[in-house]
C-alpha cells in the first residue's frame, strides 16, 4: 500500500447528527470508525442558531454549539473525526474505496453515509447576508421565533403549503410567494393553504431583494407579469424551494430517488450494496430533523456493526 491509502473497518463520510450518531455507537462497538466531516462540519444545524426541539436541552441550543457537543462525544469514544471531503467513490469491489479531497484513496470494510442534504435558495445576496437573522430555510425549526409577527414564505410544492400553514398557526400573517399561477403542491395541501385565513398567496410573483440591516425589516417582490414591484413588511422570510441531497458522487453504484435521495431497505440503513449503509437526510426527505437523523445514524452504525460480523470483518 502506498503512504496516499489506507485500510479502516468503518469509514463515515459526513458529520451532521447522523454521522456523529453513528460514530458514537461504531466507536462503542469497537469499529474503530474514522470520519470525514465533509464541506460543513456538523451540517445544517451549524448555519441553525437557536435549537429549541431536540431533546435533552431544556433552554434550547446554539446550533454549532450543539454539532461541538456530539463532535465531543464521538471522539471521547474513540472515533478519528478528520477534515476532508469524499470526492469520489468505487463501490463495485470489497473492500469499498473512497477518495478523499481526490488524492488519499481509503478502502473501508463499511461505509456509513451521512453527507445530508443542502436547502435550496434563490441565490439573492441579502438572502445569504440575513440567513440567521431573519431568512430560514426550515419552518419547523425557526417559525417560533417569529410568533405574532408577519412573515413571508417563497415557494408552490408540497413543502412550502406545509410550511406557510405551520406558519400560520404561530405567525400574524403569512405572505406566499409562489412565481406560477398555480401550487405545485398536492390537492389536500392545496386545500388547506387556501382554507388558512391568514395566508395571502401572491401568485405570478417573485422576489427581488429582502431588505434590512441586521435583521429582515421587508421584501420587495415583483409581479412577473405586469413588472409592478412591492414591499412586503415582514420579519422572517422563509425559502421553501426544496432540499437537494449531497449524494452526487454514489450516483454509478447507489439506489436513489429522481431527486437524488438514496434508497435504504424499508426499517433499516442498508443500501443496495452490501457494506454501504445510509443514514440522515441523505436517505431522508420526509422527517430532515436532527432528532430523527441522529435515530437513523444509530440505525447506521448497528446494521454496520452486525454486517461485518456476519462476515467474519
Amino acid at each position: 500500500m502506498n503512504s496516499n491509502t489506507e485500510h479502516v473497518k468503518c469509514l463515515i463520510i459526513g458529520s451532521g447528527p447522523a454521522g456523529y450518531t453513528a460514530a458514537i455507537y461504531a466507536a462503542r462497538a469497537g469499529l474503530k470508525p474514522v470520519m470525514y466531516q465533509g464541506l460543513q462540519p456538523g451540517g445544517q444545524l451549524t448555519i441553525t442558531t437557536e435549537v429549541e426541539n431536540y431533546p435533552g436541552y431544556p433552554e434550547g441550543v446554539q446550533g454549532p454549539e450543539m454539532m461541538e457537543d456530539f463532535r465531543k462525544q464521538a471522539e471521547r469514544m474513540g472515533t478519528d473525526v478528520r477534515y476532508g471531503l469524499a470526492t469520489s467513490v468505487d463501490f463495485s469491489g470489497h473492500p469499498h474505496k473512497v477518495v478523499i479531497d481526490m488524492e488519499k484513496e481509503i478502502t473501508a470494510d463499511a461505509v456509513i453515509i451521512s453527507t445530508g442534504a443542502s436547502a435550496k435558495w434563490l441565490g439573492l445576496p441579502s438572502e445569504q447576508r440575513l440567513n440567521g437573522f431573519g431568512v430560514s430555510a426550515c419552518a419547523v425549526c425557526d417559525g417560533f421565533f417569529f410568533r405574532g409577527l408577519d412573515v413571508a414564505i417563497v415557494g408552490g410544492g408540497d413543502t412550502a403549503a406545509e410550511e406557510a400553514t405551520y406558519l400560520a398557526k404561530l405567525c400574524n400573517k403569512v405572505y406566499m410567494i409562489v412565481r406560477r399561477n398555480e401550487l405545485r403542491a398536492s390537492k389536500a395541501m392545496q386545500e388547506r393553504v387556501f382554507r388558512t385565513e391568514n395566508i395571502e398567496v401572491l401568485w405570478e410573483t417573485e422576489t427581488e431583494e429582502v431588505l434590512g440591516d441586521n435583521t429582515v425589516e421587508s421584501v420587495r417582490v415583483k409581479n412577473v407579469k405586469t413588472g409592478e414591484t412591492r414591499e412586503l413588511l415582514v420579519k422572517g422570510f422563509f425559502v421553501a424551494i426544496g432540499h437537494q441531497p449531497n449524494t452526487e458522487i454514489f450516483k454509478p453504484y447507489l439506489d436513489m430517488d429522481e431527486v437524488g435521495y438514496l434508497i435504504t431497505t424499508p426499517g433499516t440503513s442498508k443500501t443496495n450494496i452490501p457494506g454501504v449503509f445510509a443514514s440522515g437526510d441523505a436517505q431522508d426527505k420526509i422527517y430532515r430533523q436532527a432528532v430523527t437523523a441522529a435515530g437513523s445514524g444509530c440505525m447506521a452504525a448497528l446494521d454496520a456493526e452486525r454486517w461485518l460480523g456476519e462476515h467474519g470483518l
